[in-house]
């Protein structure tokens, strides 16, 4: 094995948090970003989710369309997925 160097810019603060927790499980920043790297290679891609949890602008228009419609015509409602199913049978 041959080692190199790798340099990355981050914000002082998000490295300070970072390490805390690193230091918390026990290891330094190096250790920690190996283990993402290796993990990225064995999993073949980002070793988690990558999801946007707050809807864009287009998809809260259309929530908020899609729930004036539903009290506008009164459109009933499912809490189970079975009960939904009888009322699409119906």
């Amino acid at each position: 094995m041959v080692n190199t160097n790798l340099n990355i810019r981050t914000d002082k603060e998000v490295k300070n948090q970072a390490e805390k927790i690193f230091n918390a499980l026990g290891m330094n920043m190096t250790t920690a970003v190996n283990i993402f790297l290796k993990t990225t290679i064995r999993e073949n891609g980002i070793p988690f989710r990558l999801t946007l949890d707050v809807p864009n602008a287009t998809t809260r228009s259309a929530i908020e369309e899609g729930k004036r419609i539903a009290i506008d015509k009164k459109v009933k409602g499912y809490t189970n997925m079975t009960d939904l199913r009888v009322a699409l049978e119906k």
